[in-house]
């Protein structure tokens, strides 16, 4: 399901079929937690906006409005409109995120809503339910994603549970494929690597997890709060032990520059809020850096956010309206704006994949890298 179509030392640029269509790699997946874009943008939109996969969130869709109705209604894909290939996660960020709210055993993680306080319980059996429910393409084994920092210890236990864990999401999915009113009996899983900033760790769980040739693997438990260098370390440790004929999934990352750094370092897919989170608060990405609206400096700028941009807010609108929105808290500049982000997200992967074809990647990177970090 994963063909390489060339590489650049460890860069490469592939194709992934699904279920639900072919993902060009190296891919951005745009993040609709609660089974749509925060800032008004539908999942028509996406197309526009060069979006491969739709990520929806697993524990926030159980809370509301249940998968078990989901379900009813006829998947995520019927429930959005989005006809593309669907990645739901598991429900293990939020053992990392909503770590006051529960605990974790053996059998799976007891939590507390953050909507009204009831308990939940869910083990691996139970998050690859609610993801059968919800008929996501790609489901997300079920793991813990430790604290940073966390002690060897601790890290190493929760990373030997983890790979029990993915047998038991296995075991499970496979039964649930099997079933006659399953939403989508070719659903697909990947495992999830874990083990902190411990290198050794790190390579014996991808030693174990490797074994149960899963259709992908991600690299989890990172981007929360270490040093980018140690990150990058991590993904060298990790790269060497991944199979080079699955699609590596780096989770939760991250900036243009991760993104550029981890594709040199033999990525495939990213995620991450930051294009969609960061718009709402006025940043931009653009060509020549980031630019921050709220600054009066854009005040009475009549040229658009990034002139080498083509996204329907480039093309229609001008910096000064943007901004006229940001500070009117008008709803509409949520949509312009995110909407401008997300298709930058997507052009640069479009642009990576080109120069990966054409062996220009590395000096795309050295040309790129230092600029698309830079605030304007």
């Amino acid at each position: 399901m994963f063909k390489i179509l060339c590489t650049e030392h460890n860069a490469r640029r592939g194709e992934f079929q699904t279920p639900h269509g072919t993902v060009q790699t190296p891919a951005f997946m745009n993040v609709a937690t609660s089974a749509a874009i925060k800032g008004g943008v539908s999942a028509f939109d996406l197309k526009e906006l060069k979006c491969q996969i739709m990520l929806c969130n697993t524990y926030h869709l159980h809370i509301r409005p249940g998968d078990s109705l989901i379900k009813q209604l006829g998947g995520l894909h019927k429930f959005t409109g989005w006809d593309g290939p669907i990645l739901t996660d598991s429900g293990g960020f939020q053992v990392f995120s909503l770590a006051p709210l529960r605990k974790i055993e053996e059998e799976g993680v007891t939590f507390s809503s953050h909507v009204d306080g009831k308990r939940i319980f869910m083990g691996p059996e139970e998050s690859m339910q609610i993801q059968s429910n919800l008929g996501s393409t790609i489901a997300m084994a079920f793991d813990e994603c430790v604290e940073n920092p966390a002690s060897y210890d601790y890290t190493k236990k929760s990373s030997e549970r983890t790979i029990r864990w993915l047998y038991r999401c296995k075991a499970e999915i496979d039964r649930l494929n099997s079933l006659e009113d399953t939403l989508n009996r070719q659903q697909l899983l990947f495992g999830i690597n874990q083990g902190s900033i411990y290198e050794d760790l790190r390579i014996e769980n991808m030693k174990q997890i490797s074994k149960l040739d899963l259709p992908g693997y991600a690299i989890g438990g990172l981007a929360v709060g270490e040093p980018a260098e140690v990150m990058y370390r991590i993904i060298d440790a990790v790269i060497p032990y991944m199979p080079e004929n699955k699609p590596r999934y780096l989770m939760g990352v991250g900036t243009p520059a991760n993104i550029l750094e981890a594709v040199d370092r033999g990525i495939d897919i990213f995620d991450c809020v930051m294009p969609s989170r960061n718009a709402r608060h006025g940043h931009l990405f653009t060509s020549v850096g980031i630019i921050n609206l709220n600054n009066k400096k854009y005040e009475s700028d009549t040229g658009p956010i990034d002139p080498n941009c083509d996204c329907p807010t480039c093309q229609n609108h001008s910096r000064a309206y943007l901004r006229h929105l940001l500070k009117s808290g008008e709803l509409l500049f949520l949509r312009l704006s995110v909407m401008h982000n997300l298709y930058f997200y997507n052009t640069l992967m479009e642009r990576i994949r080109f120069h990966l074809e054409n062996n220009t990647f590395k000096r795309f990177k050295a040309e790129n890298i230092e600029v698309l970090s830079r605030r304007i």
